[in-house]
């Protein structure tokens, strides 16, 4: 699923090349990329846009049962947005540690209960030359 994760990620334009996959039972319910910019929406992370795909597809904002594969780490905002729809697991590629908020940088699962599991370093060195070939890219563009 992380292979489709990468895939996803490559479609996010100017954004941050971040792709988020949500399943329920092996199955692929929801799937989105960064969209910051090209929306002029602060939310617009892969995993916020992910939830809510899946929340539509499911009828309900209780993700139960549902796991999430996602390029980086999520920031405080995806990874509160995770805790709260609770999903079960979260796989994840490459460590954040600036912004990483399930164990890089912070991990906010140590602020309520919640038995949400994760899993980093999933398909870590792709998922890290996605980033650093944008990063690259961005400094020669500026």
């Amino acid at each position: 699923m992380m292979e489709l994760a990468i895939k996803e990620a490559q479609n996010s334009g100017l954004d941050i090349p971040v792709g988020a996959i949500i399943t329920q039972n092996g199955k692929i319910i929801s799937h989105a990329c960064n969209n910051k910019e090209k929306t002029t929406d602060i939310t617009g992370h892969a995993e916020i846009l992910a939830i809510r795909n899946a929340e539509k597809t499911l009828n309900n904002w209780r993700l139960d049962n549902c796991e999430m594969y996602v390029t980086l780490e999520p920031c405080p905002m995806c990874a509160w947005a995770i805790i709260q729809s609770r999903i079960k697991t979260v796989y994840f590629g490459s460590y954040d540690t600036n912004y990483g908020a399930l164990g890089s940088k912070t991990d906010l699962r140590e602020l309520t209960k919640t038995n949400l599991k994760v899993f980093g370093g999933i398909m870590e060195e792709k998922c890290n030359n996605l980033l650093k070939d944008y990063f690259e890219k961005m400094r020669k563009q500026y």
